[in-house]
């Protein structure tokens, strides 16, 4: 088969590859499209300590060749039997296992799930690792309820278009931050009320605050812990993924006991987020946001792509 793998000094390659062997209990998937994830970036450039060549890629959608039906991946391996976190084996797809930016995947059963009819390739494969995501970010760390305000920090990734979209549905208040006004603007189309522009206004946790503050932040930067909580109302619930920020933060730690905040750590989702993120899509007519879709053999463009200017998923075809 046909796959981009990841080589020593960052490289990705477009290269035959022996097609994968399903063990048993799995099943092998002939991939429609695959779609990338800043977690692809890592993986390329060696912060995870995996063996390779590795093929990266943890989203795609396909067709089951035995049976012939079609499916999405659900990229969160071996979660294990709590909800509160993943078991100490858990994994994400795309490292170390081989991951979907191929043709032919083998994987558990249980990772496979129909593809949403309404969906399109491209939209299916680009859901299930960001979408999850701001699932459990949302409702099972978060709590959001229908009536609350929540801001979602940096519209225009991936996770952030999902977040939006999923609080909306729920019936939150959505507020956003950019370092774009056409991002923000583009964020509102999606539901969202308004949004602040951080690159023009060096105070935005007060702007955040004169908007009412909210009761849920979604923090993927990292480095912006002291100005979630800063946005967040008496009692509010901040949670944290990712760090594209940077990974150490500084905490006053007076004002964070006296405001009764949380702050919650999230990551990927468990098969009953899973479950829940495809209940709400069923109910809902809004689609993933699809920014660009590349050949797979252009993999390495897409990656630039994925590190400049861009708004919602991109996407590879195969």
């Amino acid at each position: 088969m046909h796959a981009v793998c990841v080589h020593e000094g960052a490289e990705l390659r477009f290269e035959e590859v022996p097609d994968p062997e399903p063990a048993p209990g799995e099943v092998l998937v002939e991939l429609r499209c695959a779609a990338l994830n800043r977690r692809d970036l890592l993986v390329r450039r060696g912060v995870y300590p995996f063996l390779l060549p590795l093929i990266p890629g943890s989203d795609g959608a396909g067709v089951r060749r035995d049976t012939g039906e079609e499916v999405v991946i659900l990229p969160s391996l071996g979660w294990g039997p709590g909800e509160a976190a993943p078991a100490p084996d858990h994994q994400i797809l795309g490292g170390p296992r081989d991951g979907t930016y191929a043709e032919l995947i083998a994987l558990p059963e249980g990772s496979l799930y129909p593809k949403p009819a309404s969906l399109s390739w491209e939209e299916a494969a680009a859901f299930p690792l960001a979408a999850l995501t701001a699932y459990r970010a949302l409702f099972t760390r978060g709590g959001l309820r229908a009536g609350e305000t929540v801001l979602v920090l940096g519209a225009g990734s991936g996770v952030s278009t999902f977040a939006v979209q999923l609080a909306v549905q729920a019936g939150a208040r959505v507020l956003v931050t950019s370092s774009s006004d056409e991002k923000i603007e583009r964020a509102r189309e999606l539901g969202a009320e308004t949004g602040v522009n951080y690159a023009t206004m060096a105070e935005w946790p007060a702007a955040v605050k004169a908007l009412g503050g909210a009761d849920v932040v979604v923090d993927s930067v990292g480095s912006t812990w002291q100005e979630s909580l800063e946005c967040a109302r008496p009692g509010g619930r901040v949670v944290v993924f990712g760090a594209t920020g940077g990974t150490e933060v500084q905490l006053q730690v007076r004002p964070f006991y006296f405001g009764q905040f949380s702050l919650l750590g999230t990551l990927m989702g468990s098969p009953r987020d899973f479950d829940g993120l495809l209940r709400m899509m069923a109910e809902s007519s809004w689609r993933p946001v699809i920014d660009s879709v590349f050949p797979l053999v252009e993999a390495a463009a897409a990656h630039e792509r994925l590190e400049g200017d861009h708004f919602g998923k991109i996407v590879l075809s195969i």
